[in-house]
């Protein structure tokens, strides 16, 4: 292969006129980490709803959490993004579609949004086995003492829940952060974006492509290990993930 490869491009002018590629790249990271963020943010709260309902002795609730699961886990992301952005505009009344559509920054939003219900119901799953791990002997004794069911959520089983629960939470949060590359179907221009409109630029496609794959190595490599010193602080000794 007769491929001419030019690393000083990322500090060549972008056409754009906003800096070099290289500032193209981190512009398109910051994007990413702002999408992941917010993704993240969605799908642990509105996972860990679900999957507390998913718990309760209360079967319309039970019900609930596994159809919400069921429905947002066997559907490709691509597919929900795709649902999301360009049909469910169409679908709604007249001026809330009108809204929708002219919402500034659309992408991002739909993005972050999107890839949080995705999630979410990972996250959910991951509660629920969480909570199903700890002794019976817990929600009985909490009981006992008089507490309600909401108490016994709040001081009992989801703190020890969340803190067995931590190693694989890391896991998808770094899904989270590789998922919004799925972003650019939908015109976000994140670090993936990023790096195509690059390579469509300069036809440099190794070298835009290599710089994307170390951020997104960097990135990981910074939440792993500060994951990994905030699971050793929070670890329950006796258990898996305890000292």
């Amino acid at each position: 292969m007769n491929y001419n490869w030019n690393w000083g491009i990322f500090f060549q002018p972008n056409p754009m006129g906003t800096g070099t590629y290289l500032d193209m790249l981190l512009s398109g990271l910051v994007l990413t980490l702002k999408t992941a963020a917010l993704a993240w943010i969605i799908a642990l709260i509105t996972g860990s709803l679900v999957g507390v309902m998913r718990t309760l002795p209360s079967r319309g609730a039970n019900w609930f959490g596994f159809a919400y699961v069921e429905f947002f886990r066997n559907m490709p992301l691509l597919v929900q993004l795709f649902l999301w952005f360009f049909v469910l505009p169409e679908i709604l009344p007249r001026a809330a579609g009108l809204w929708l559509k002219q919402l500034p920054n659309a992408p991002f939003w739909t993005a972050a949004i999107g890839i949080g219900l995705f999630m979410s119901a990972r996250v959910a799953i991951q509660l629920q086995a969480g909570i199903g791990s700890l002794p019976r002997g817990q929600r009985m004794a909490a009981t006992a003492l008089g507490l309600t069911t909401v108490q016994v959520y709040r001081y009992v089983l989801l703190p020890m829940a969340f803190r067995i629960i931590l190693p694989p939470l890391t896991s998808e949060f770094l899904n989270t952060i590789k998922n919004t590359a799925v972003a650019i179907t939908i015109g976000l221009l994140e670090l993936t974006g990023e790096a195509r409109s690059m390579q469509e630029f300069s036809f440099q496609v190794f070298e835009a492509f290599t710089a994307a794959t170390l951020l997104y190595l960097l990135v990981n490599a910074v939440v792993v290990t500060a994951m990994r010193f905030l699971e050793r602080w929070v670890a329950i000794p006796g258990y898996i993930t305890g000292k």
